[in-house]
């Protein structure tokens, strides 16, 4: 077994694998969900993603900075035991009960991911960082490989949608036990590995303020991939609406443990293979919208933003862990949650509405946006000098 695959990194990553196996079907099934099954305007659907990644902001800050001074193993079970309330939204009857049940998960979710996150970083150091974090990717993802792919055996079989958001309640179980068995690392451990590491404690905190800013950015671009699904799904069917979300899933899993694997400038490759990358597949899955270009277009554009979002997964957290000391990284993890959310929040509104108009006038917005962060996040700054 390769070194950096300790008994730590194991637990937290297959707790993703085992999260993402149960909540990302129901991310997949919600815009059908709602827009086709209970009628509501796709605009709505835009609020309700915007509203729960908006208050996860709040969330995410609030349970990182709680990891830092409970405990960060506490924090993550709390957080990760809730998460099967999104669970319980295909048993709703109406679309408000279904978001209201869906949007407590996905808060959940959020307080729980910093402290998540902020335990994996304990685990890491320089030579190892990338692959933690890729590996954490990888598995995170392939978690959502499987819910996807077990959702569309499940709808071959005819079973009820309702049936199948319920069952993704076990593995989301499955993933809070795993937690429990985490070994913390004592914080007098953690305080003396900040003391060793004197070069990321004499970062300026405008650094990271400036990743901080940079992300956020991008989260006004980053909307739910619930629009690419209803996108292809009114054009050619439901499963393969289905099938998209599989496809990005598998591109951002391989991608990002193929990124976090290898030495590179985590600057310019975040940039280049993260923000402007997802800019460039949005514009495909536009025009592939605009011109009717067909669906291997569309899956096409699917797997390009898989491979951005891999990439991003990946390096943003890597970011942190050097910009931040060991003791707030916590916080640190919060701070880049709060700040996608936040921008999510924005961005999921303002996709709804411009794609209840024209889908075009939606990824075309959400390709500007994208484009504008990449470039930000390459604006020289002496503290990333050794990161370019």
């Amino acid at each position: 077994m390769s070194n950096f695959l300790n008994r730590n990194v194991l637990l937290i990553s297959f707790s993703a694998f085992f999260s993402d196996m149960g909540y990302q079907a129901v991310l997949a099934v919600l815009p059908v969900l709602l827009v086709l099954q209970f009628n509501a305007p796709v605009y709505v659907y835009g609020i309700i993603m915007g509203v729960s990644y908006g208050l996860g902001a709040f969330f995410g800050y609030v349970g990182g900075r709680l990891s830092d001074k409970y405990g960060r193993k506490k924090i993550a079970i709390i957080g990760n035991a809730f998460i099967p309330f999104l669970s319980l939204s295909g048993v709703a009857t109406n679309f408000i009960q279904s978001s209201a049940l869906f949007t407590t998960g996905w808060l959940s979710r959020n307080f729980r991911s910093p402290a998540r996150k902020a335990l994996l970083s304990d685990e890491t150091n320089d030579a190892t960082r990338g692959r933690i974090f890729g590996f954490l990717n990888a598995l995170d993802v392939g978690g959502g490989v499987a819910s996807i792919t077990i959702l569309l055996i499940l709808l071959h079989l005819n079973v009820k949608l309702s049936d199948i958001i319920l069952l993704t309640s076990i593995p989301i179980f499955v993933a809070t036990i795993l937690l429990i068995f985490i070994k913390e690392k004592p914080r007098k451990v953690k305080e003396q590995s900040q003391k060793n590491d004197t070069s990321r404690a004499e970062i300026k905190r405008s650094t990271y303020n400036g990743v901080i800013l940079a992300t956020g950015l991008y989260g006004f671009s980053f909307y739910s991939l619930g629009f690419p699904i209803l996108t292809i799904a009114k054009a050619q069917s439901d499963a393969l609406g289905f099938a998209s979300y599989l496809f990005f899933l598998l591109a951002s899993a391989l991608f990002g443990y193929v990124v976090g694997s290898r030495r590179i400038k985590l600057i310019p490759s975040l940039a280049f293979m993260g923000y402007i990358l997802s800019g460039i597949g949005t514009l495909v899955l536009g025009l592939a919208y605009v011109y009717n270009l067909g669906v291997v277009v569309m899956f096409l554009a699917v797997v390009l933003i898989g491979m951005a979002i891999g990439t991003i997964s990946t390096l943003e957290p890597n970011l942190i862990t050097i910009v931040k000391p060991r003791s707030e990284q916590g916080r640190g993890m919060g701070a880049l949650t709060a700040s996608r959310s936040a921008g999510l929040f924005f961005g999921n509104i303002v996709m709804g509405f411009l794609y209840f108009f024209d889908p075009f006038y939606s990824y075309l917005y959400a390709t500007v946006i994208a484009m504008i962060a990449g470039l930000i996040i390459l604006i020289p700054s002496r503290d990333f000098k050794d990161l370019i």
